[in-house]
């Protein structure tokens, strides 16, 4: 017999079987923790009413999780297809789908770590009805009952085929989105947790008693106010060594936060896109000394500069990484900041607009 639990259960449970720490979940040695990139295989000018379950879409759950969805097609039948689906901070497959009826079904299994681990099963299955996305996510644990939570779906247009000319890309004048002084147009993305974040000697500075990897939950993540659309950020940051951060560009995309020695390293090193995008190579600094980013994002394509090192030359990020808390890469979206992970001070944050139109 399924469960049908309320919105606020269903987030709890949500919550604890993945829990906030994005990095310490995939700073393993396991290789299954990194991702590949998906493959979108879409058809320019859709209407918002799809046909197809095949491409990219930005799910909502009743929980509120963030969520996102890509279905690429498998066999010249359409009878498989393969499916990435990452809730939260979970691993985003890939997955075998089978299709029955116009609807997908496939499961999604996680074996916790521990001598007395049990099994989580997500059991899901999602089609079109009259053009929009609809489906039902059905969770066990161990021999629990099977928690069932209902999601829609945006589809979002395919990526641009070519990356964009950067040289032809206009900025408007920066914005300082701290002033050194206070938190104004900032706030904490999880009100209802501890509030590590303040401003000391004109530094932004996250102070939590976490000194590793492991995942903790209580402190809270900082966001901005505004949300931006494509842009330019400066950004300075000082991590101690053996610590932990990320800067989330339109809450979607992280740039990792660690110092050059840390165990982290390649795709979940300092300059990359955290699990996506590698670095060429580790131009990062040793733990207590200040370090600068340079990002722009422009048209889904990220160009990183690693104090004065260009490390990621305009590449396209398929998707969000783990812990986004936005997953529509059409829409515009705020700077986020970790802070569930360990203590860290930034400071220096300039933020310059695309000029629409100018691209």
């Amino acid at each position: 017999m399924k469960t049908i639990l309320s919105k606020t259960a269903i987030a709890l449970i949500a919550f604890t079987l993945y829990p906030c720490d994005t990095n310490a979940q995939q700073a393993s040695d396991n290789t299954d923790d990194i991702e590949t990139p998906v493959p979108v295989v879409q058809e320019a000018g859709q209407s918002s009413k799809q046909k197809s379950l095949t491409g990219y879409w930005s799910l909502k759950l009743d929980s509120g999780l963030p969520a996102w969805m890509s279905v690429t097609e498998v066999g010249a039948d359409s009878a498989l297809a393969q499916v990435n689906l990452r809730l939260y901070v979970g691993r985003s497959g890939p997955y075998a789908a089978t299709r029955e009826n116009g609807r997908l079904r496939f499961e999604m299994k996680r074996k916790e770590r521990g001598k007395n681990a049990e099994t989580t099963v997500r059991r899901v299955d999602v089609g079109l009805t009259d053009g929009e996305l609809e489906g039902t996510i059905t969770t066990t644990v161990g021999g629990g009952p099977a928690v069932m939570e209902t999601f829609t779906g945006v589809w979002v247009p395919p990526m641009p085929k070519q990356a964009p000319d950067l040289t032809k890309v206009k900025f408007a004048e920066p914005i300082t989105l701290f002033n050194g002084k206070d938190l104004t147009g900032w706030r904490a993305h999880e009100p209802d947790k501890k509030m590590g974040w303040s401003v000391k000697d004109g530094l932004l500075v996250n102070t939590t008693p976490k000194t590793d990897f492991s995942a903790t939950g209580a402190y809270a993540n900082l966001r901005t106010e505004a949300e931006f659309e494509d842009f330019h950020l400066h950004i300075e940051f000082r991590i101690g060594k053996a610590r932990n951060s990320g800067i989330y560009l339109r809450g979607m995309y992280e740039a990792q936060v660690v110092d050059r020695d840390s165990r982290m390293q390649g795709l979940q090193g300092v300059g990359a896109i955290f699990g996506v995008i590698q670095p060429s190579k580790n131009v990062g600094k040793v733990g207590g000394q200040w370090q600068t980013y340079d990002l722009t994002l422009v048209d889904r394509h990220v160009t990183v500069v690693l104090n004065g090192e260009k490390v990621i030359d305009n590449q396209p990020v398929p998707h969000p990484t783990a812990g986004a808390i936005y997953t529509n890469p059409a829409e515009p979206g705020p700077i986020y900041l970790q802070g569930d992970h360990t203590s860290v001070d930034y400071r220096n944050i300039r933020l310059a607009p695309v000029i629409k139109d100018s691209q």
